[in-house]
């Protein structure tokens, strides 16, 4: 799986957001940095904590001009069915997308072909569709929404500042590096 620096794949899919139905393509993430993150099923274990965790961040995320897709081989009415039934997800405001054609898991090379779910595959998007950053995780490990923030600072900076690249541990306002001949053996 390489798909850093690659352009989203075209597809078309049906959402749940804010008690409605929505459509979502490929077309949605262009002109924002987007980030999607699949988890394997609705109703189950560690997918409503990472969710939840999403939704805690996603007034951030959202000043940092990201928009948050969750993604599950499950249909947009499953998700409108656990929005209703669970008072974690009842707090989610973003898109919860459906994916039971699996086309969205496939193109993102996260579907378990054997069980028919996505893994746990988190991904950030830049403004013209282009993945930035993957992080795959096994299904009994869950994400922090906490470094997802932390990765899409640092990502966005590097697209502003070009010839500049964020260290290990780069937090917002500090120092950055900026590779040259000079710079060579000296960190």
């Amino acid at each position: 799986m390489n798909l850093i620096g690659t352009e989203v794949k075209p597809f078309s899919a049906k959402a749940f957001k804010n008690g409605e139905f929505i459509d979502v393509t490929n077309e949605s993430l262009k002109g924002q940095w987007s980030v999607i993150c699949f988890y394997p099923a609705d109703f189950t274990f560690v997918c409503p904590t990472e969710l939840e965790d999403l939704q805690n961040n996603y007034e951030t995320l959202k000043e940092l001009g990201v928009e948050v897709y969750s993604v599950s081989t499950d249909t947009h009415f499953t998700h409108k069915g656990w929005h209703d039934s669970s008072e974690t997800i009842n707090k989610i405001e973003y898109a919860m997308v459906g994916d039971p054609s699996q086309t969205l898991s496939r193109n993102f090379e996260v579907l378990n072909e054997e069980e028919g779910l996505a893994d746990r595959g988190t991904f950030v998007i830049d403004p013209d569709g282009v993945i930035q950053t993957v992080e795959v995780n096994a299904g009994g490990i869950g994400r922090d929404a906490d470094t997802l923030v932390q990765k899409i600072k640092a990502a966005q900076y590097v697209r502003n500042n070009p010839g500049e690249v964020c260290p290990a541990k780069w937090e917002e306002g500090s120092e950055t590096l900026k590779p040259s001949l000079d710079l060579v053996g000296k960190i």
